[in-house]
């Protein structure tokens, strides 16, 4: 089962699935869980090949939605879910597909469609990192400057960074050959009909009018 990061709170609500997007982790979402705990219970799940979940071979979205629903599976259903970037797919697949396990949707910044932003470059940036004598997540961030002007994205990569071991928490050889499903979106059947919320930055290209 995927790992995840447990904020107790009141059991007035339904618990909330937080769903991070592609590069994340729980860990991202700290802040903002811990927040909404204050209401109600609050899950902020690693996915496969992220964070420290398990790796696999595979990360299609009816994988990710399956990875969930063992999750609600575990602490109960129904839950809330709500989804970020590549999350938000795959908690629009688990809605579509298991209904009955998801009492409201959320989806932030992203629409069930095909994406032509290719995010292959980022994945050679980061295997390009030489953690051969890496001391700290500030050695790695230099590196990724060499190929990354965004500071910002550099501060988000190094998030996932195993300084420990020397090594990223993402699994990147999977993620690159997997891009093409991350980008698109599966060809699913069925409906979900309750109540749903569609967040989109006001400067995002990925939610347009």
């Amino acid at each position: 089962m995927l790992n995840f990061i447990d904020h107790p709170g009141p059991k007035d609500y339904p618990p909330l699935i937080i769903a991070h997007g592609l590069f994340g982790s729980g860990r991202n979402w700290g802040v903002i869980a811990k927040r909404l705990s204050d209401t109600r219970r609050v899950i902020a799940v690693d996915h496969r090949n992220h964070g420290s979940s398990p790796w696999f071979q595979s990360h299609s979205y009816h994988d990710l939605a399956q990875d969930l629903k063992d999750v609600i599976a575990h602490i109960g259903a129904p839950c809330d879910v709500m989804g970020h970037s590549m999350g938000g797919k795959a908690a629009m697949v688990l809605a579509i597909t298991d209904p009955d396990l998801v009492a409201r949707l959320c989806i932030a910044d992203i629409a069930p469609v095909a994406y032509g932003h290719d995010q292959t470059q980022f994945i050679k940036a980061m295997q390009s990192v030489d953690f051969s004598n890496v001391k700290s997540r500030a050695e790695v961030r230099e590196q990724l400057g060499l190929s990354i002007d965004d500071a910002g994205l550099r501060d988000f990569f190094v998030q996932s960074v195993d300084i420990e071991h020397r090594r990223w928490r993402l699994n990147l050889d999977i993620l690159e050959k997997e891009m093409p499903k991350i980008l698109g979106f599966p060809d699913t059947k069925g409906h979900f009909e309750k109540k749903t919320l569609f967040l989109s930055g006001g400067n995002s290209s990925y939610v347009l009018p």
